[in-house]
């Protein structure tokens, strides 16, 4: 095999992982329009909607719904919105179909009377006025539907940042502050949701609390490992689990050995104050409201190739199948549908990887992963022992945390890009001067890591020799001085290895690849 063959095997499986999670095809499969036989003086009575997953699918006559309501937010969810409009579009003369869904600006585009409305620049992660401006829209049409109206949501992960209601006392500016010092400081998304929850006016089930309508039907694409309905998003239509305490508890583990923080940012020490009284005027024994029940759950993958390694803190147990489950939750008045999540993902992937010839191995982590720095060792020590179990080729999906240095010497990049760098400064400590014996990949499946313009980045034998003679030209560029400064864009830059997709439409987490090189 060829290295530009294994470059393209390296990439090709990666974006068919992304396409596996395509949103128009999730949609699809969990919403269908079911006609009459003769369309052509055709009443609504004699429409339904047949909604769900697998054999868990539930009809829904139209003959008593005046309209149907789009609302929503996410990375993904302005296609989402495109797919559902097409679904819908048969009915459209029959039934007022309307809507207003907080997309990124590189999202926009024309769709009837289902707004999608720009919310924040692209590659900007964090709430901006003009997402308040569209949440605040969107509560307003909740609150205006009757028992006659039938609400579909459309969540997906950035959710939480693009529809911000903050609670009255709570700036705009001091939520972005706490949001920015817990991102940089390496809380996970559990943690983060947890403390944005106590301080939104519609996340913890908020946006179910406001809707009005007959029924709220929600579907959800997941980026939140282990897909609990309660954290996607913060958890717009699910009732909160978390507790004030909890939250409070969440800012004291990252302000704890710092006290001078509280002191210097008077933002943050708002939002603390504000939580720490919440939390007083919550009993310390009042039960946490269960978020979701795991009935009628659909396995959606059972293929991977058995692997002991029970110690392995990252990935845990190589044996591990996908079956992550699809869950479909209904209350009564709330339906949750989870369409997609990372498992699919790394199934779509590893069945490309079988078809190109290699021997996979797939896993689809379902807790924290921790930082990138250690998964990316662990990435490569994985690689490398793929053999002795008959293996190839791993397609992992997961998502860790990158904890930030401090601005005046950051550079720019991502999770992805910094897990990759950290597996290429691993690869030096042990094959400098050497061809290396694996090539791995890491990128976002929405397109975006970090603040950059890329989804991740890729080191494979090609990159290596460029590398190498990189070094050789200029002794100071050194990997690990990069990697310290949170720098790995303008590492990989010049190596010509960032994943440059744009914003794809879905967003699932993250998905690796490592394929063992033939030719060492």
């Amino acid at each position: 095999m060829t290295n530009e063959k294994l470059r393209g095997d390296l990439i090709a499986i990666w974006r068919a992982g992304v396409e596996g999670v395509c949103t128009d095809r999730l949609v699809r499969n969990s919403i269908a329009l079911l006609a009459p036989d003769d369309e052509r003086n055709f009443d609504k009575r004699d429409y339904s909607f047949e909604i769900g997953n697998g054999n868990n699918r539930e009809q829904y006559s139209l003959s008593t719904i005046d309209r149907i309501v789009v609302i929503g937010g996410g990375k993904a969810s302005g296609s989402m919105a495109v797919s559902l409009s097409e679904v819908l579009e048969p009915i459209s003369r029959k039934v007022e179909i309307l809507g207003w869904v907080n997309v990124p600006n590189d999202c926009v585009r024309p769709l009837g009377n289902i707004r999608l409305h720009g919310a924040r620049p692209a590659g900007l992660n964090e709430p901006t006025e003009e997402a308040v401006a569209g949440t605040n829209e969107i509560i307003r049409i909740l609150e205006s539907l009757t028992r006659f109206d039938l609400c579909i949501s459309l969540i997906s992960g950035g959710g939480s940042a693009l529809l911000p209601a903050p609670v009255s006392g709570i700036s705009l500016f001091e939520k972005c502050e706490l949001t920015r010092f817990l991102s940089g400081a390496g809380a996970t998304i559990q943690e983060l949701n947890t403390v944005r929850k106590t301080i939104s006016r519609i996340k913890g089930g908020g946006l179910k609390q406001i809707c009005r309508g007959k029924r709220l039907i929600s579907l959800i694409l997941s980026d939140v490992l282990g897909d609990p309905l309660d954290v996607i998003a913060s958890g717009l239509t699910v009732d909160n689990k978390s507790t004030p305490t909890d939250a409070l508890n969440v800012l004291r583990k990252f302000t704890q050995d710092k006290p001078e923080l509280l002191l210097q940012n008077i933002s943050l020490k708002k939002v603390f104050d504000y939580i720490e009284s919440r939390a007083k005027k919550t009993s310390p024994f009042e039960p946490n409201k269960p978020t979701f029940a795991e009935t009628n759950c659909e396995e959606i993958s059972d293929k991977i190739i058995k692997q002991d390694d029970s110690t392995n803190k990252h990935f845990g147990n190589l044996s591990n199948n996908l079956s992550d489950k699809i869950f479909d939750q209904d209350d009564g008045f709330v339906r949750n549908i989870i369409i997609g999540n990372n498992a699919l993902a790394v199934e779509a992937a590893g069945m490309e990887a079988l078809r190109r010839g290699y021997k996979q191995t797939m896993f689809s982590a379902k807790t924290s992963e921790g930082e990138a720095e250690s998964v990316g060792v662990d990435l490569v020590r994985l690689g490398l022992e793929m053999s002795y179990v008959g293996s190839d080729c791993l397609v992992h999906g997961g998502e860790p945390v990158v904890r930030l240095v401090s601005a005046e010497v950051r550079g720019v990049g991502g999770r992805n890009q910094q897990l990759v760098l950290s597996a290429v400064c691993e690869l030096m400590r042990q094959f400098n001067g050497k061809t290396i014996p694996l090539a791995i990949l890491s990128g976002s499946t929405d397109g975006e890591d970090g603040p950059t313009d890329a989804a991740g980045a890729w080191i494979d034998p090609i990159a290596w020799n460029i590398l190498a003679e990189k070094i050789r030209q200029e002794p100071n560029f050194n990997p690990e001085s990069f990697l310290k400064r949170n720098d790995a864009y303008n590492f990989f830059k010049p190596l010509n290895t960032l994943i440059k997709t744009g914003i794809t439409g879905t967003n699932v987490c993250d998905l690796r690849i490592v394929i063992q090189n033939p030719n060492y």
